[in-house]
């Protein structure tokens, strides 16, 4: 269990530190290799990694599994990627908390001035063609069965990064690698990031799952989460880019079948502050975006925002529409859902979309009409949003003649 745990930590830190010089950098797990790490835009990896995690730590054997079985993985992979022969080869490396000894070719293989590849293939093809241990005959087979020049290849992107830090020692090393000085909130802070990775980790290694949405994940996205974090407790502002104008008359006829359109006129409210209100969706879409695209905020910090939104409209749906009984006439229900709809405008106008951050009253406001926009898509009932105190209904009769 603790090497699975490893493996997903290690990728953060790995991602972590590679942050420092290319955000582009992506990572995913268990595609071809325990770890890889891709360029932006590119669908091979550039480096494939095998992490092996041994709490007595010890020496990296010759003959042992943890070696052979991580060529045999490469192997497959070279041969799915169509570069056991030709084309650029991955960096391959095996991450081991055991050392290398000096003397054998796992030695041989550490980077730095000391690496020989010859002398480390010619050992290696004598440890393959041994007749023990039988534990690795297959996978020294895999190795032996390469033509020569297929070995050479192989074993000159072969790396070994031995004397790993442990299980137990990767806290303090991801936290000085993602600039997490000792203080008050160090430790919070770490938290909240190996949080947010494992559920990333979940969603990375959920392959079955048709709904999964991680093939990858970015060094720029990690970055972002971290600034997301310390910036919450640094109380450290979003930009706000949007400069608000009038919306055209072409503009505002493009949301006309809109849902969020329905729902203000389902309430009585008139052309001219109908538009008013799409200004402040229009630049709050806009807005959000920005921020998503540029790294400013993470898709979770957006949704964890919007959940503050709706419990603030949930208090004032209710305290307004408690009274409502079926025969409660039409006017009535429509003037009730206009307090709904001002009173929850002056509820969000000033949530900011982090806490501690300086807003403005348009992005709460245009981003309360968005999860109104969206209500008929909601896969529950309890994350619907509406003015009218039967806007369920009108929003379901709204959808299916759309559909028609």
């Amino acid at each position: 269990m603790t090497g699975y745990l490893y493996q997903c930590e290690l990728a953060l830190l790995e991602l972590a530190q590679r942050s420092w010089d290319d955000v582009t950098v992506e990572v995913r797990m268990e595609v071809l290799d325990d770890i890889e790490f891709l360029r932006e835009e590119t669908v091979d990896p550039f480096e494939l990694l095998q992490s092996k995690h041994r709490g007595d730590a010890g020496q990296l054997s010759e003959t042992g599994k943890d070696f052979w079985r991580s060529v045999a993985s490469w192997i497959d992979a070279l041969t799915s990627l169509g570069r056991l022969s030709t084309g650029t080869m991955p960096l391959l490396r095996l991450v081991s908390t055991q050392v290398a000894v000096e003397g054998t070719f796992l030695h041989m293989l550490r980077p730095g001035t000391e690496r020989r590849v010859g002398d480390a293939l010619t050992r290696m093809e004598q440890v393959a063609k041994a007749a023990e241990p039988e534990t690795t005959a297959k996978d020294r087979k895999r190795f032996t069965d390469l033509t020569p020049a297929q070995r050479y290849r192989l074993v000159a992107a072969i790396e070994i990064n031995d004397g790993s830090p442990l299980m137990s020692d990767l806290d303090s090393s991801l936290a000085r690698t993602l600039g997490i000085r000792p203080g008050e909130h160090a430790r919070a802070i770490l938290n909240e990031i190996k949080g947010w990775w494992y559920g990333v980790a979940v969603e990375l290694l959920e392959r079955k799952n048709p709904s999964r949405k991680r093939p990858s994940v970015s060094a720029q996205e990690l970055q972002c989460r971290l600034e997301e974090v310390t910036d919450r407790f640094a109380g450290k502002n979003l930009p706000i880019t949007e400069s608000l104008r009038r919306l055209t008359t072409a503009e505002i006829a493009a949301y006309e079948d809109d849902l969020v359109v329905a729902q203000m006129r389902w309430v009585g409210l008139k052309d001219r502050t109908i538009a008013t209100h799409l200004r402040d969706y229009h630049y709050a879409r806009a807005q959000r975006s920005e921020w998503i695209r540029t790294f400013k905020i993470t898709e979770e910090g957006l949704e964890a925002y919007e959940r503050l939104l709706w419990d603030e409209w949930d208090h004032v749906f209710t305290k307004h529409t408690d009274d409502v009984e079926d025969d409660t006439p039409a006017t009535d229900r429509k003037a009730i859902g206009k307090r709904v709809l001002d009173d929850t405008m002056d509820k969000v106008a000033d949530k900011p979309a982090r806490p501690g951050s300086v807003t403005e009253g348009w992005i709460g406001r245009g981003t309360m009409h968005s999860l109104a926009g969206r209500t008929d898509q909601a896969a529950e009932a309890e994350e619907s949003v509406g003015w009218h105190p039967d806007y369920t209904d009108l929003c379901q009769n709204h959808h299916e003649t759309r559909d028609q």
